[in-house]
């Protein structure tokens, strides 16, 4: 199946492309983390809040 690309073309189309996925990939983890962080966050106010309200 011709594509009309050179060997080297092909190749650099190939590497750019694990590139992008690459850092969509860290892009990803990145939020996962911030959005874990955030979910940890807002149990330990819930806990708090909890405590508090069985101090009354």
């Amino acid at each position: 199946m011709a594509t009309g690309l050179t060997q080297s073309e092909a190749i650099r189309v190939a590497l750019v492309g694990q590139v992008r996925s690459r850092r969509r990939s860290k892009e990803l983890a990145a939020e996962v983390a911030a959005l874990e962080a955030e979910e940890r966050e807002m149990l330990a106010v819930a806990e708090l809040m909890e405590s508090l309200r069985a101090a009354r």
